[in-house]
């Protein structure tokens, strides 16, 4: 890297207003503190305002109210760009999606002339696959809406501006719909599903709510002071399901499988069984229980899971599967008594 790209390099860190330490400057571009201290020498000597603050607590930032000039992307910076904005455009609902839009045009009028082609090329060299559906999990799969959209922009808006939200929620299991006033900290992505994390005004207490499952949000005009210590990556690698789980188990009810430890060990490797309860029983068996009677979620499970599985509660689904197996037994015992008279 030549001392022009460097300096370019430099320019570019200096831009989001935080102080960045020459020490993290000399580490990013792999040169001597020395070679900095020229860099931004030069950059100085350019016209470019640098402000620099000595001490421990110290750094470079460009004063404030510099104007940048138009962004210049390398042929394989503008590739990686398309790569990032083609994983964007699969997913079906994206939060502030018309802003996204409007940005994605300013920051391609900003790009030279060189790089057009290339972004002309977009849609026939990048392409994602869309998720799936799962169809084992049920309730996990949701078709965009004016709502959902709305909750994102909303619920992302309130998080910009420092202001609490309100919405109703629905409740797909009870078929209830509740009001929440809401400190919006948060948004996530999983399994093609938008997620909002916030502090929930009534119980004091950080709740994630499914975004298409959210009614009606509206900013409110009472402000809140942003929790510093919340980190959307604390709810990640399935903590927010895990979390949700431990209240379900004190809000529904509960189905009950007792299962071998060898079908323990396959369901505990499923993104949304793991987080069950896992109890150890007599002789080698482990007893899972699960906040949820949902027959659309249990009978598919013990179904998956095979001999060695005995679903024992709630007894009404017990006694559905029982005559479910009858008939499917009925079924095989009359073929087989076919096949031995011929």
């Amino acid at each position: 890297m030549n001392p022009i790209e460097r300096a370019l390099g430099i320019l570019l860190l200096l831009t989001g207003g935080k102080l960045v330490p020459a020490t993290v400057l000399a580490e990013r571009f792999h040169v001597s503190h020395r070679t900095i201290y020229r860099d931004i020498d030069r950059l100085i000597a350019l016209g470019v305002p640098v402000d620099a603050e000595r001490g421990a607590e110290g750094g470079y930032r460009l004063a404030s109210g510099y104007l940048q000039p138009p962004v210049a992307l390398t042929r394989n910076e503008t590739a990686a760009l398309l790569a990032a904005m083609a994983l964007v455009r699969s997913s079906r609902t994206v939060p502030l999606a018309d802003d996204l839009a409007a940005a994605e045009k300013k920051l391609l009028a900003s790009l030279p002339k060189t790089v057009h082609g290339l972004l002309k090329e977009a849609d026939r060299i990048v392409g994602i696959e869309p998720i799936p559906p799962d169809i084992f999990h049920s309730g996990t799969k949701a078709e965009p809406t004016g709502d959902w959209q709305k909750a994102l922009d909303g619920f992302m808006a309130g998080i910009l501006d420092g202001k609490r939200v309100r919405f109703e929620h629905v409740n797909p299991t009870r078929r209830t719909v509740k009001a929440h006033d809401v400190e919006p900290y948060g948004v996530m992505f999983d399994r093609d599903l938008w997620y909002l994390a916030g502090r929930c005004v009534d119980t004091d207490t950080l709740k994630v709510y499914r975004a298409d499952r959210v009614r009606d949000l509206e900013i409110s005009g009472l402000f809140f002071r942003p929790d510093k210590t919340f980190s959307i990556k604390s709810l990640l690698g399935g903590a927010w399901l895990s979390q949700a789980m431990r209240r379900w188990e004190q809000e529904e009810a509960i189905a009950e499988i007792l299962i071998t430890a060898a079908q323990a060990k396959k369901l505990s490797a499923d993104w949304y069984y793991r987080h069950a309860v896992f109890t150890p029983a007599e002789e080698g068996r482990i007893l899972v229980s699960i906040p949820s009677t949902e027959r659309a979620r249990i009978l598919p499970l013990v179904r998956w899971l095979g001999p060695g599985a005995e679903l024992l509660g709630p007894e009404d689904l017990r006694q559905e599967l029982a005559s479910e197996l009858e008939a499917l037994a009925g079924t095989y015992a009359a073929k087989r008594q076919l096949n031995r008279s011929a």
